[in-house]
């Protein structure tokens, strides 16, 4: 399962990636406030940064600008997948920016429906929303399977991408389930980490070590 980073802060970026643990970054236009920065600049020094894909996405509503948005977007790195939205026009600009030979993500996905939709049209990742559908009762990581088995029905070559992770828990099942990607804010990464045992096996250890008076150094 790939790992990557949901967010435009490149101190936290570097942290994860200096682990070895970020396979990619993706960015959207609510991380983009959030970190002060221009959407070139900073989208520039993530891919810098980082070697896989680094999402960065369209602002336009209509296929034609966000063709013209995401060609604009490509040329900031090889490693670009431009990100578009799950609308009519969306697909076809996905088609289009797919057909030039860049990476794109689909995002906003809410259904299998739409997921087949940007299969067909050619997209590199879907991302699946899953804690926005968390928020309103209904199963997110249902709708990861759903996506799984349609996509293994008629391999599919676009990336399961599960987004709006919020939880350690999510990470598991997306994982579980089998999704090829999921993207995290830093600190849900970290957490899956911890483990309340494992503190208390290290004191437990640290305890008994100190009563041998030996040091390895």
């Amino acid at each position: 399962m790939k790992f990557f980073v949901d967010t435009a802060d490149v101190d936290a970026i570097k942290e994860l990636n200096d682990l070895g643990v970020v396979d990619g970054v993706t960015t959207n236009p609510s991380l983009i406030l959030k970190s002060g920065r221009d959407i070139l600049e900073v989208t520039k020094e993530i891919t810098e940064i980082v070697s896989g894909p680094v999402s960065a996405e369209v602002v336009a509503l209509k296929a034609d600008d966000m063709i013209a948005e995401g060609r604009k977007l490509a040329k900031i790195a090889d490693n670009i997948a431009v990100k578009v939205p799950l609308t009519w026009d969306g697909l076809k600009a996905c088609n289009v920016l797919t057909n030039e030979g860049h990476m794109v993500n689909v995002t906003l996905c809410f259904s299998a429906n739409q997921a087949l939709l940007a299969a067909k049209a050619g997209a590199s990742f879907i991302s699946p929303f899953i804690g926005r559908l968390d928020d309103i009762n209904l199963d997110g990581m249902q709708l990861i399977a759903d996506i799984r088995q349609i996509y293994d029905n008629y391999d599919f070559e676009t990336e399961i991408l599960a987004a709006s992770i919020r939880t350690v828990n999510h990470a598991f099942e997306a994982a579980r389930i089998g999704s090829d990607v999921m993207t995290a804010p830093p600190d849900v990464i970290k957490k899956m980490a911890q483990h309340p045992l494992t503190d208390k096996g290290l004191e437990a250890f640290l305890s008994d070590w100190e009563k041998t008076g030996q040091k390895i150094l």
